[in-house]
């Protein structure tokens, strides 16, 4: 199976001199998380939700005197990015995906873009429908926030660990989970590009074994429970991969908490069986 078998055709494009806002709102529009940046007919580069998610909350003044309708496509996009032929098999691409941690190579012929190949058309391909694997086998450890957990502490562990977050309460219970696409397609309340804010009320206990007291806290980032999406779709972790990519599939979702008696086992990442594809 070859990238022209899977591929995405026609393919939504914006120009250099775009907007974020504009670029951001197709993206809501038709679903999709990744735009070649196109200059006439030449590939310039591509912009992808993960460049909105995490660029956009630098702190540098030049970011916060401009508000998202202003910010054009060429100072957040990828200048010359990868790309693969129309006969590139399925498995080369999956290597180059996970290899350079991307999720979407262009599809270019003779010059021209044809399409785009994305993990999601990898996760519908003949390759993975094979899969025999169960999510036990693959599954990763789950990495986990408080609900309360500020927003600033959500993006920085998020990109550290390059992963999805899973929102605990306090009784370590499942409450949510955090994507690229929550901080990404998260709404921008401050026109400067500022965190939001918001005051909030804290139930802690001022030590150990002592009494519960709210502890106030004034003016705070927006926390983890403002943008994480809930409820969570779980797989057990005796399930087969099929099943699981079913789930992913029938969702539009690419990852799965695994739960065992409502306690958090790990996590499922469409990565994880892209690996499998790839070796």
């Amino acid at each position: 199976m070859r990238a022209v078998d899977v591929m995405s055709s026609p393919v939504y494009v914006i120009a250099p001199t775009d907007n974020v806002a504009y670029a951001r709102n197709l993206m809501l529009r038709h679903r999709v998380s990744r735009l070649p940046v196109m200059e006439g007919n030449e590939l310039r580069g591509i912009l992808t939700k993960k460049d909105i998610a995490y660029r956009l909350r630098q702190t540098e003044p030049l970011w916060r005197r401009r508000p998202i309708d202003r910010i054009p496509v060429s100072i957040l996009m990828t200048e010359n990015p990868i790309t693969v032929m129309p006969g590139t098999s399925i498995h080369d691409i999956a290597a180059t995906m996970l290899d350079r941690d991307i999720s979407g190579l262009p599809v270019v012929e003779n010059g021209k873009v044809a399409g785009i190949v994305t993990k999601l058309d990898v996760m519908r391909s003949a390759h993975v429908r094979g899969l025999s694997a169960r999510v036990d086998e693959i599954m990763e450890e789950a990495i986990t926030v408080s609900r309360y957990h500020s927003l600033d502490h959500v993006i920085n562990t998020i990109k550290g660990k390059n992963d999805k977050l899973i929102v605990v309460n306090d009784n370590g219970s499942l409450a949510g989970i955090i994507t690229e696409s929550n901080l990404a397609f998260y709404e921008y309340l401050d026109e400067r590009m500022n965190l939001p804010r918001k005051d909030i009320t804290h139930l802690r206990k001022e030590e150990p074994a002592g009494q519960k007291r709210f502890r106030y806290v004034v003016e705070v980032s927006a926390v983890a429970e403002d943008i994480m999406s809930r409820p969570v779709i779980t797989v057990p972790p005796g399930a087969s991969l099929q099943d699981a990519v079913g789930l992913m599939l029938e969702n539009q979702i690419n990852s799965l908490v695994v739960v065992e008696d409502g306690d958090i086992r790990g996590l499922l990442k469409r990565d994880d069986i892209i690996k499998v594809v790839a070796k």
